[in-house]
């Protein structure tokens, strides 16, 4: 890969020991002490590279690859170069990222001003009632509230804040700029830069002289192993809580309301914007720039298309999109009889 100067790449692995790690299956013994440093895409991958495939459109690009590895099922082996080493995967997407984490750890993580892992910054602002375990690292301008519990290992990112009472697990990183109120965050949660976690929600009453606020005086609770993406909103509970569940991951310019629970294990695109107590199952996938309605229920393992509008329950295991939201097949039916009327209305000359 092309070097940016801030990854560096790997000192180097042996392709067996890689495999190793990653569950897979060198194809070739003979090839077991290739070194791999770095990872890079088929078309541009050099000596020292290991890339991956999981079609056979990449054979254009195989044909000048110069990877030191190639990770693929074993149905896609026959189309690699000889002189390219292979890794055999039935996931093969999965084992490359596995792969990108072993050979640039710090990358998983947001960026930190600090290369070291040293404690409270002298220019931190840290209330004396605050308890912060073994190596927690609190980056300048950093505000640290009242009683506020950070765990071991959790590093909090320059002017961050961290308000009254909030409680943090271990090995978190909470990012540059972001902000976490009224919330409970579990262990290896990662938070990026300038999310705004447990502001108050958007709750008004319509009364005679306008709208009047209603308190919201619930939490935000970050399950284990949650990412929230940078400028991604959650708001606090009106009198319940705010739930993410173990596991799931919030993209970036994420808009989740108050009392909205999601369950484990969900994958939420950009720009999603999830109205107040809704309820989203365990394993969801929500494409990017969608809508999903209040109060409403959606089941486990729904997968969301980009750009729909979710304004009814939906149930488990269903595939929906479009606006207002339906069946997967009923809305590209209706989208491919809408583009054939199109057409030949251009075709005849008629007005559209």
């Amino acid at each position: 890969m092309e070097q940016t100067g801030f990854f560096l790449p790997h000192d180097g692995v042996k392709l067996s020991e890689l495999a190793q790690f990653l569950g897979a299956e060198l194809a070739d013994l003979k090839q077991a002490d290739v070194v791999i440093r770095s990872v890079a895409p088929v078309s541009r991958a050099k000596t020292g590279d290991i890339c991956y495939i999981i079609s056979k459109r990449s054979r254009d690009e195989l044909a000048t690859c110069e990877a030191s590895a190639v990770i693929c099922s074993a149905g896609l082996q026959s189309i690699i170069p000889s002189h390219i080493p292979v890794l055999l995967s039935k996931n093969a997407h999965a084992a490359f990222a596995m792969a990108g984490g072993f050979l640039y750890p710090t990358a998983l993580q947001p960026l930190t001003l600090r290369s070291d892992d040293a404690g409270v910054s002298d220019r931190a602002a840290v209330d004396p009632t605050a308890k912060l375990e073994a190596n927690v690292a609190i980056e300048p301008f950093a505000a640290i509230g009242a009683h506020v519990e950070i765990g071991e290992g959790t590093r909090i990112g320059a002017g961050a804040v961290i308000g009254p009472g909030v409680k943090i697990g271990r090995n978190c990183s909470i990012a540059a700029g972001a902000s976490v109120l009224c919330a409970l965050v579990g262990n290896h949660v990662i938070i990026h830069n300038g999310a705004r976690i447990g502001q108050d929600g958007f709750g008004y009453a319509p009364g005679p002289r306008g709208m009047i606020k209603i308190v919201q005086v619930g939490r935000v609770i970050l399950q284990d192993n949650v990412e929230v993406g940078a400028n991604t909103t959650i708001d606090r509970g009106t009198m319940d809580d705010t739930v993410i569940g173990e596991g799931t991951k919030i993209d970036n310019l994420v808009q989740i309301g108050h009392n909205v629970r999601i369950g484990r294990h969900c994958a939420i695109v950009s720009q999603v914007g999830i109205a107040g107590s809704a309820v989203i199952g365990d394993g969801v996938q929500v494409g990017g720039h969608s809508g999903i309605k209040g109060h409403i229920t959606i089941g486990d393992g729904v997968q969301i298309a980009a750009m729909s509008g979710v304004v009814a329950d939906i149930p488990a295991g269903e595939r929906y999109g479009g606006i207002p939201a339906r069946p997967i097949q009923d809305f590209l039916r209706e989208v491919a009889a809408v583009m054939m009327r199109t057409t030949g209305a251009k075709k005849t000359g008629e007005k559209e």
